[in-house]
């Protein structure tokens, strides 16, 4: 995505379940919480995300998976790709799964979470590290900084 064309979209394994961001990402990043590993079959989440205003299913009806309570991940019913999540708390947002975007290698991780769980030969490009998941008072400050490097 760029500045000029912040559209892109994005669909599961299967193609059934499709959708459309059309906002440029908040921020990106990687979670390494082994509920993440076991979603993703793989050592870490990759997402982004985005105004719940710039997000939109375009094919099929996802399902509630994973977790099912305050925070909701859904999923495709029929390939069970993981596809976005609404965190708790944040309904003006939800955070999408990068490498189910059409763009996917564009995006790389500026923040990491749980890094106290992540398996000991991985590392990443993230500029910051968390051990948990971040506080909300971190956020403002993150979001306007990685604003500024999206320039």
């Amino acid at each position: 995505m760029t500045d000029s064309d912040p559209y892109t979209t994005g669909k599961c394994r299967c193609g059934q379940v499709q959708f459309e961001v059309n906002s440029e990402p908040l921020m990106t990043m990687v979670c390494h919480c082994t509920g993440c590993q076991r979603m993703t079959a793989s050592a870490f989440s990759l997402s982004t995300l985005h105004p719940s205003s710039g997000f939109k299913v375009t094919l099929g009806e996802p399902v509630i998976g994973g977790l099912h309570g305050a925070t909701r991940h859904y999923f495709c019913a029929n390939c069970m790709s993981w596809l976005f999540t609404r965190p708790e708390g944040m309904d003006d947002f939800v955070n999408v799964r990068a490498t189910l975007m059409d763009d996917a290698q564009s995006f790389s991780p500026f923040i990491e979470t749980y890094t106290d769980e992540k398996l000991p030969w991985v590392t990443t490009p993230a500029v910051h590290s968390f051990n948990k998941f971040l506080s909300p008072e971190h956020f403002p400050a993150l979001l306007s900084e990685f604003a500024k490097r999206s320039k």
